[in-house]
């Protein structure tokens, strides 16, 4: 088959889009042997095609990244009006599988999307403005057009059924997989300290892993990139870390006394998996969104209740080698080998 992939989200610093992105792809290449043609495709800008080329460095993949002025505007134009099709591009394709960005046409082939979560129409006012209408079209346009869903746990696939009315034959589950970086091994961050991940956004709920914190007077590091809303990761006894380098994340989730997730929804929850492959104990939301990422190897707390994160984090004090076993063996249920096997068996 020759399977065209929308790359666009990796032409932005990546966070769990584009870490999924990036690893079904790697996944892909593995599980296909060689035996099927791999295309990353995207218009982008100069400057995100090449985010998109680092991203991609080690991957084998053709690249088809012609770059483009208002790369973003193009893209959305582009999906609304229909037209030309993909092909005109990039010649026929077997499959052609897009993410969040864009929707392009096709004449043939197979059309497929992921879907990450429904959280724009769940809770609109957890989302930027433009998010709520690039996914609502997208999610709209999935649910008439798509042959394959493709979602990254149980919870999506029921939700896309249920929300979006999709018949359940087209729906296949795809779980991320865990980076080779993320092993118990290696160096350290320094100090005695709590770790959170998470862009700074309503959704992550990042007040509440500031008050369980400062209530046991022990100092949290945030990691995440810039979001909006007004959301900040200040306060006493808070470090924000902004988003660091692929080889910096390790270190953190390893020298982490514990891991804290208070998202309040999840299409799955990467970090949890991240932090427990590390050795990390971790307290994370007790919504259903996160049931897959956690198993029954993380301390769950309610995400409304800065108290019970706050005892959460003492019990993980205090069970720290048996969650830290529990989790290692739960993340290595994970890999974007498996990932890639789901997507092809989801095209075939």
């Amino acid at each position: 088959m020759r399977i065209v992939v929308d790359v666009a989200p990796l032409s932005h610093v990546r966070t769990g889009v584009g870490n999924y992105i990036r690893g079904s792809l790697r996944g892909l290449a593995e599980a296909a042997g060689g035996a099927h043609e791999l295309v990353a495709f995207a218009p982008a800008s100069r400057a995100g095609r090449r985010e998109i080329e680092a991203s991609l460095d080690g991957i084998e993949v053709e690249r088809r990244l012609p770059v483009v002025p208002a790369a973003h505007a193009l893209r959305t134009l582009w999906s609304r009006v229909g037209a030309p099709p993909v092909e005109r591009f990039l010649g026929p394709v077997d499959v052609l599988h897009f993410s969040d960005w864009m929707y392009p046409p096709q004449r043939g082939g197979i059309r497929s999307t992921m879907i990450h979560d429904l959280v724009p129409l769940h809770y609109p006012q957890w989302v930027h403005a433009r998010t709520r209408r690039m996914h609502g079209a997208k999610y709209r346009h999935a649910a008439r057009a798509c042959d394959v869903v493709v979602v990254n746990s149980r919870f999506t696939g029921e939700d896309v059924v249920e929300t979006l009315g999709v018949d359940p034959a087209r729906v296949h589950v795809a779980y991320p997989g865990v980076d080779d970086v993320f092993t118990p091994e290696g160096p350290r961050a320094e100090g005695e300290y709590v770790l959170a991940v998470g862009t700074l956004e309503p959704r992550k709920n990042l007040a509440v892993a500031v008050e369980a914190a400062q209530r046991l007077d022990v100092e949290l590091r945030v990691v995440g990139a810039s979001g909006w809303g007004g959301v900040e990761a200040s306060g006493r006894g808070v470090t924000w870390l902004g988003y660091p380098r692929d080889d910096e994340l390790p270190r953190l989730y390893r020298g982490a006394a514990a891991f804290v997730y208070p998202s309040r929804f999840e299409g799955f929850g990467i970090p949890v998996l991240e932090a427990m492959a590390c050795g990390a104990p971790c307290i994370v939301s007790a919504h259903p969104s996160l049931d897959e990422a956690c198993g029954d190897a993380a301390v769950r707390a309610d995400p409304d209740d800065a108290a019970a994160f706050a005892a959460g984090i003492e019990r993980a004090y205090a069970d720290r080698d048996e969650l830290a076993q529990l989790g290692f063996a739960h993340a290595r249920r994970f890999t974007w080998l498996a990932n890639g096997r789901a997507h092809l068996e989801a095209w075939s």
